[in-house]
C-alpha cells in the first residue's frame, strides 16, 4: 500500500447496504474511511420496527444472491456463515387468488413445476420449465456484461455478451414488456400475474417493465434464506465488517453539504456545521437527494432529476402483531385480486391508491412448517402505492379504505387476520418520503420502464471529479444484493482511478460464484 492511499480520506455520506459495503471495501484497501449516517442506526431500508414491544422487520423481508455478501466477507478472510445465521427456505412464497387456488413455489423447479402441474394443468407444468429454463439463460447472460460491470452502455454489453448472449436477448425479445414474455409462456392468467409480480421487484410495472426481469425466477431458484435476528442483522454485520477493516461509523450525524474546491470533491459538511476534509465521496442517498440540491448546489449536476411521473413504487406497510386463522403461512405469502392491470393503471396512470392491489405478507416467525401458530405472531403487510408523499397527503378516508381493501382480500383468499390498531404501525409514501429525503416515498429509484431503463441509471461514477454513488437508486439497481453490489463497483471504481496507469480502464467485479 502506498503513502497515498493511506492519506486518501474518503466520506461516505449514508449507512445503507450500498454505503456499508463501499465502506467496508476501500477500508480493506487501506484508505481513511469514514461513513456518515443521520439515523441511530445502519442498514438504511434495512429496518425494524417495535409493535407490542416486539421487533418488526419494515423493510427488505428476502435475501437472495448470497454469494455476493460471501465474496465481500472471503476477501476479508471471514466466512458469511460464522457473521450471519441463514436459513435456506424451501417455500418461496405461498400464492392464493381471491377467485380461487392457492399454488407454492419451491427452491426445486421440479417440485415447482408438479404443483403447478396440480394447480394449472401439465401442459403449464411443462411451460414452467421452459421458464425457468429461459430466466436461467437470461440471468446468466447478464450477470457479468450488466450485474458485475460498473457503467454498463448498449454497445459494451451487446460487446460483451458475444453471438450466443445476444442470440439469448434477442430470442426474449428484446424491446418486450415482461408482462408480454410471459403471456407466450403462461396461458392460466393467474400465472401471468404471478410471474409479473418480479417487476415490482424493482418498483415497476410488469406492463412497462423490460422482460429480462424473468431472470428474478432464476435469482429466487438459485436460493432464498431467512435472516436470524431480522433482515437489519446484514447492515450490523456489514457495518462490523466496515470498522474491522478499519473503518470509522458515526451515526447521528446527518450531512448538510457535499463541498467542491476547483470543480472537485473537497469536504462533507455535517448539519452541526462540522466539516470533515475528502479526497473521495461516496454518497449512498437516492440520486434524487442530488438532483434536487438537497447536498448543495455544487454537486447538483451529479446525477439526472427524476420526475414524480417516472418515480418507482412506494408502499403501504402494516407492521402488526397479530393472530391468523385459516389460510396456513408461510414466510413469504402473497393475495392476489382478479384485475392486476387496474393495480398498476391507478399507481402510476393515476397516482392514486389500488383499489384492488395485491397484497405481500411477510409472517416472520414462519418458516416452511405450515403448522398453525396459536399466538399472536409478527407480520409485515405491504400494498404497493404511488410515489406521491411530497406532492399530496393522503387522507384518513384513503389510507382506512386501503386498509379495508387489503384485510378484505386476505379474507377472500382464506386468511382470518386479528389485530390491534394499538399493536399495528402504519408507514405511508409521506412516512417514506421523510425517511429518504426527495424521492417522495419511492422505494427503488426510477422505475424500470421501457427496453433502455437499465442504462438509465446512474453508474458509480458521476461527472464530478470525486463523487461516486452507491444504493439502490445507482446501477445495478434496487433490492440487497444489488445495493451491495453497487457498494462494491463504487469501491472499485474508485479505486480504479486512484491507479494512474489506467485511469479509464473498464470495472467489472470478479470473484464470488452465482451457483446455489
Amino acid at each position: 500500500m502506498t503513502p497515498a492511499l493511506r492519506t486518501h480520506r474518503v466520506v461516505v455520506v449514508g449507512g445503507g447496504v450500498g454505503g456499508l459495503t463501499a465502506a467496508a471495501a476501500l477500508a480493506r484497501q487501506g484508505l481513511d474511511v469514514t461513513l456518515l449516517e443521520r439515523a441511530n442506526d445502519v442498514g438504511g431500508k434495512l429496518r425494524q420496527v417495535s409493535v407490542g414491544g416486539h421487533s418488526v422487520d419494515a423493510g427488505p423481508t428476502v435475501f437472495t444472491m448470497r454469494w455476493v455478501f460471501e465474496g465481500l466477507f472471503a476477501e476479508a478472510g471471514l466466512r458469511l456463515e460464522d457473521e450471519l445465521v441463514l436459513t435456506p427456505v424451501r417455500t418461496l412464497a405461498r400464492h392464493a387468488w381471491s377467485s380461487g387456488g392457492q399454488l407454492d413455489l419451491f427452491a426445486d423447479p421440479q417440485r415447482s413445476a408438479e404443483a403447478i402441474g396440480v394447480f394449472a394443468g401439465p401442459a403449464e407444468a411443462r411451460r414452467y420449465l421452459a421458464f425457468a429454463a429461459q430466466s436461467r439463460e437470461v440471468y446468466n447472460t447478464l450477470e457479468g456484461p450488466y450485474i458485475r460491470s460498473a457503467r454498463p452502455s448498449l454497445p459494451s454489453m451487446m460487446s460483451d455478451l458475444g453471438l450466443h448472449g445476444s442470440a439469448v436477448l434477442f430470442g426474449l425479445g428484446p424491446f418486450r414488456d415482461l408482462w408480454s414474455a410471459l403471456s407466450r409462456h403462461f396461458h392460466d392468467p393467474r400465472l401471468q400475474q404471478l410471474f409479473g409480480r418480479y417487476a415490482t421487484y424493482c418498483g415497476s410495472s410488469p406492463f412497462a417493465a423490460p422482460a429480462t426481469l424473468m431472470l428474478v425466477a432464476h435469482v429466487e431458484q438459485q436460493g432464498v434464506w431467512t435472516v436470524g435476528g431480522g433482515m437489519v442483522e446484514i447492515g450490523r454485520a456489514l457495518a462490523r465488517l466496515a470498522q474491522r477493516n478499519g473503518a470509522q461509523i458515526r451515526t447521528a450525524s446527518p450531512v448538510e453539504s457535499i463541498e467542491l474546491n476547483h470543480g472537485k470533491v473537497s469536504a462533507v459538511v455535517l448539519a452541526g456545521g462540522e466539516r470533515l476534509p475528502a479526497d473521495s465521496v461516496v454518497f449512498n442517498g437516492d440520486v434524487a437527494a442530488l438532483a434536487q440540491g438537497l447536498l448543495g448546489s455544487g454537486v447538483q449536476g451529479a446525477a439526472p432529476a427524476i420526475t414524480p411521473q417516472a418515480r418507482s413504487l412506494s408502499a403501504m406497510t402494516w407492521c402488526l402483531h397479530a393472530q391468523t386463522r385459516g389460510l396456513p403461512l408461510v414466510h413469504h405469502n402473497v393475495f392476489f385480486d382478479d384485475d392486476y392491470r387496474s393495480e398498476f393503471r391507478d399507481i402510476f396512470g393515476h397516482g392514486r391508491l389500488p383499489r384492488k392491489g395485491t397484497v405481500y405478507l411477510c409472517a416472520q416467525d414462519r418458516h416452511d412448517d405450515d403448522a398453525d401458530i396459536h399466538q399472536r405472531e409478527r407480520l409485515l403487510a405491504l400494498v404497493n402505492a404511488p410515489a406521491i408523499g411530497d406532492l399530496r397527503q393522503l387522507d384518513p378516508e384513503e389510507i382506512e379504505q386501503c386498509h379495508t381493501n387489503a384485510m378484505t382480500l386476505m379474507q377472500r383468499c382464506g386468511l382470518q387476520l386479528e389485530h390491534d390498531p394499538q399493536q399495528t404501525v402504519l408507514t405511508t409514501p409521506q412516512d417514506f418520503e421523510r425517511l429518504f429525503p426527495a424521492t417522495g416515498g419511492a422505494l427503488y429509484g426510477e422505475a424500470c420502464h421501457g427496453w433502455m431503463a437499465s442504462f438509465r441509471r446512474p453508474a458509480s461514477s458521476t461527472a464530478i471529479p470525486g463523487l461516486y454513488l452507491a444504493g439502490g437508486s445507482a446501477h445495478p439497481g434496487p433490492g440487497v444484493p444489488m445495493a451491495a453490489m453497487s457498494g462494491r463497483l463504487a469501491a472499485a471504481t474508485l479505486m480504479a482511478h486512484l491507479d494512474s496507469t489506467s485511469p479509464s480502464r473498464r470495472v467489472a467485479i470478479s470473484g464470488g460464484t452465482s451457483m446455489p
